[in-house]
């Protein structure tokens, strides 16, 4: 059973940096592309596409909306998936997921993830 267990949300000004941490157990973690979603306020799905992803070697990709702010990372040796968010912006408070699948569902987006945490919110105040 895969489970995600999302950490390191919280409330911050603007400008300000978060880093979500993201462990990951019941699959072969350095193995599988791993990514970050999120849900706006107010919108009952999460984001299609993944703002950020990393492939089991190590390869990023970001989201236009995040891109030279947010960096994702892993640990294998830990099983957990990072997100580093800096510069934040009101724009980004949001429900954050991580996910773990395989890269072809990762690609397709968010409604082709098997397996989600419980997430963890960010609120970015102006």
């Amino acid at each position: 059973q895969v489970q995600l267990a999302e950490r390191g949300g919280g409330s911050v000004q603007s400008g300000g940096s978060l880093k979500l941490s993201c462990v990951v157990s019941g699959l072969p973690f350095g193995d599988y592309c791993l990514g970050w979603f999120r849900q706006l306020p107010g919108v009952v799905e999460r984001e299609l596409g993944a703002i950020a992803g990393i492939d089991s070697d190590g390869t990023t990709t970001y989201a236009d909306s995040v891109k030279g702010r947010f960096t994702i990372s892993k640990d294998n040796a830990k099983n957990t998936l990072y997100l580093q968010m800096n510069s934040l912006t009101p724009e980004d408070s949001a429900m954050y997921y991580c996910a773990a699948d395989l890269c072809w569902r990762l690609v397709q987006g968010a409604e082709e993830v098997r397996d989600w945490g419980q997430g963890t919110q960010v609120t970015v105040s102006s």
